[in-house]
């Protein structure tokens, strides 16, 4: 049976070697209990961390005057990462040759308060995530993912059956957890699903090419920068900053952040076409410029808001500022033109009309129709309309 045991825990080990995490010992169980004769008692383990992947035990049965010669965790201190053969064996073989007494004792392993308590009370073994019927006066042995033991941690149980019907048992439990790097992070499968949930709600998502790719970057992203549990104890305004950060860095990654920032520039627009200028202004002002978002059509909407709120001197200076990331859009020759006839400044304006007069705006719309279009317009918002006469002469 010792070698058996001996065999399992260095194959055990090796499986390890591959793996990135550490035994901790912080939050290892060791509880001695006194057992009566021939009766049944449960020991509940300490709190096995987020993350637990593995977890040793090891279980041994005292005559009255034995003292355990060594605990579990003092063993483990030898393979403090357990990254090679050589030191798992040496573990393995302190972790079976710890005194133990002569009596014996069976024990089964609940991950269900409900199981263990019904084996307490009826020495049934149906919801055991792990039995040995054995009578045993030392066990020690590794239990991995593999086992149904570690679906429901935080807590296992252990129930334990007295084999001597004379005396009574001291009974110590160790268990020792490993905790892998990665799963302590919290993003198991129900987490992920979650966060798959809270991504399909997102307004941009339904308006991207690759939805799919967009959600498996915003999960990767969100789970390198937060643990589960840091991102579940966000406030609602730490978790809103949060989101729509990890959505842009999310977008960068699919070549998709335009679709994000034009649903900030809808976002405006709507505003100022309910005539609520100046929140349309800080919209922009605040979610596309301040956070360094901007491109050269930015300049263009925020020197438009600017223009029909009568803003000119800063409508002016907005246009320019496009026109310096790209100085082959006509639009902002146009309003520039604009600014300049309701500031008075017609030779300026008409410098301009006569340049790209005979150009196009648009496929569909020359200079001379997009001028008229924008005069009906400035005419429908008030703005002063005395010069308009003396610029249509000039397209004539």
């Amino acid at each position: 049976m010792k070698k058996i045991i001996i065999v399992a825990i260095l194959f055990s080990f090796k499986t390890f070697a591959q793996k990135e995490g550490y035994w901790d010992k912080e939050r290892a169980t060791s509880k001695e209990v006194t057992l009566s004769a021939g009766k049944r008692t449960l020991i509940k383990s300490e709190d096995l961390p987020v993350g637990t992947t593995e977890f040793i035990y090891r279980i041994t049965v005292l005559d009255e005057n034995q003292k355990l010669s060594g605990s579990l965790v003092s063993v483990l201190k030898a393979i403090p990462d357990p990254s090679g053969i050589s030191q798992g064996a040496a573990g393995a073989i302190h972790l079976t040759s710890t005194i133990a007494g002569s009596d014996k004792c069976t024990y089964a392993l609940f991950s269900s308060a409900d199981a263990a308590n019904l084996f307490l009370k009826e020495a049934k073994l149906d919801g055991a995530c792990l039995t040995d019927k054995e009578k045993v006066n030392k066990v020690a042995r590794l239990v991995s993912t593999s086992s149904t033991c570690l679906i429901n941690i935080p807590y296992l149980w252990f129930g334990i059956e007295s084999q001597n019907w004379v005396m009574n048992q001291k009974i110590v439990v160790e268990v020792v957890p490993w905790v892998d790097y990665k799963a302590s992070r919290g993003w198991d499968l129900s987490a992920k699903n979650e966060i798959i949930s809270l991504v399909k709600k997102l307004p941009v998502y339904s308006k991207l090419k690759n939805t799919d790719l967009f959600a498996g970057n915003f999960i990767n992203l969100l789970s390198t920068t937060y643990t589960y549990k840091e991102f579940t104890q966000l406030v609602a305004a730490e978790k809103t900053v949060a989101i729509e950060s990890i959505t842009e860095g999310s977008l960068k990654k699919t070549g998709e952040t335009k679709v994000f920032y034009d649903l900030i520039r809808d976002k405006s627009y709507f505003e100022f076409k309910k005539g609520n200028t100046d929140k349309a202004i800080a919209i922009i002002q605040n979610e596309i410029f301040t956070k360094k978002r901007e491109t050269y059509i930015d300049f263009g909407v925020l020197g438009d808001y600017y223009l029909f709120s009568k803003q000119f001197t800063k409508a002016e200076e907005a246009y320019n500022k496009g026109l310096q990331l790209n100085a082959t859009e006509l639009s902002f020759y146009l309003n520039l033109a604009h600014v300049y006839m309701f500031t008075d400044r017609l030779s300026e304006a008409k410098v301009i009309h006569k340049k790209y007069g005979n150009e196009s705006v648009s496929s569909k719309t020359t200079w001379k129709q997009q001028v008229e279009n924008d005069f009906k317009l400035f005419e429908s918002k008030d703005l002063p309309t005395e010069n308009f006469k003396k610029i249509l002469r000039v397209l004539d």
